[in-house]
């Protein structure tokens, strides 16, 4: 069993668990729940946004603890100011160590999309996105099939909420298209062993139908890199761990972008 099989296998607990305390009903009727999600691809292309989904992660089951210390609010202001079109919060508890609460967090205190970064396999995750005041939902070409991207994209979009598709492969790709996604993402990572190649994103770029806004997630740590993504023909641009790292996510994340 690999990392992505244990992360499967565990989330399907954790959403039992949620199902008994927090029901369908109560998600329904929550504050987040009402409000007008922001456009992904409005902010994604925006002239005076960087493209750059700017990610809150405090570990990561390939490199262990991250940042054990920063602050989500304070972090993901930071990065909102210096010109992230997105933010990424990670939700999952055991292997990133992340919690609702940093979503709400990042939510009462943004103006510009969030992700939900997780492993969606259920419905219910997704409803607790809205609730929690996201923006854009993640579905995961390895661990769904073809028939639950379709039908988990239709339901986020009935509620106004973004997908981002994350593939990893052509295979991935060509399995996985739908009318009711709005961004395909190349993750550079191997969610199997958790290596990372970035060429995975050149040798994929001109699969995606240009329908699809195009994003590269992973592996990114050179400004120059990003000159050359969008040159290839992507709008987005996932960075999480090369910002969380330091000492001040805050700060990397600003000088990083002085310098594209």
């Amino acid at each position: 069993m690999n990392i992505l099989d244990k992360i499967v296998l565990r989330k399907t607990e954790e959403i039992a668990t949620a199902r008994a305390l927090v029901s369908v009903n109560d998600l329904e009727n929550s504050v987040h729940f009402k409000r007008t999600p922001y456009s992904f691809k409005e902010f994604l292309l925006a002239k005076d946004r960087t493209g750059i989904i700017a990610e809150f992660k405090r570990r990561s089951p390939s490199k262990g603890l991250i940042n054990g210390i920063a602050d989500v609010a304070e972090v993901t202001q930071a990065y909102n100011a210096a010109g992230a079109s997105a933010l990424s919060v990670l939700t999952d508890v055991d292997f990133f160590g992340g919690k609702k609460e940093d979503i709400l967090a990042a939510r009462a205190t943004n103006n510009i999309p969030i992700l939900r970064k997780d492993f969606m396999i259920d419905e219910y995750q997704i409803l607790e996105a809205k609730a929690w005041g996201a923006d854009i939902i993640l579905l995961i070409a390895a661990i769904l099939t073809p028939q639950q991207i379709n039908d988990f994209g239709k339901l986020a979009h009935d509620l106004g909420l973004n997908v981002l598709l994350e593939v990893h492969n052509l295979e991935e790709l060509e399995r996985s298209i739908s009318p009711h996604v709005d961004a395909i993402g190349v993750n550079n990572r191997n969610l199997t062993d958790f290596t990372v190649d970035i060429q995975t994103s050149f040798d994929l770029v001109n699969k995606i139908p240009d329908e699809f806004l195009k994003i590269s997630e992973s592996a990114i740590s050179n400004p120059l890199t990003i000159k050359d993504l969008k040159e290839a023909g992507f709008n987005g641009f996932l960075i999480g761990e090369n910002f969380m790292k330091t000492d001040n996510p805050g700060t990397a994340i600003k000088e990083f972008i002085a310098q594209i």
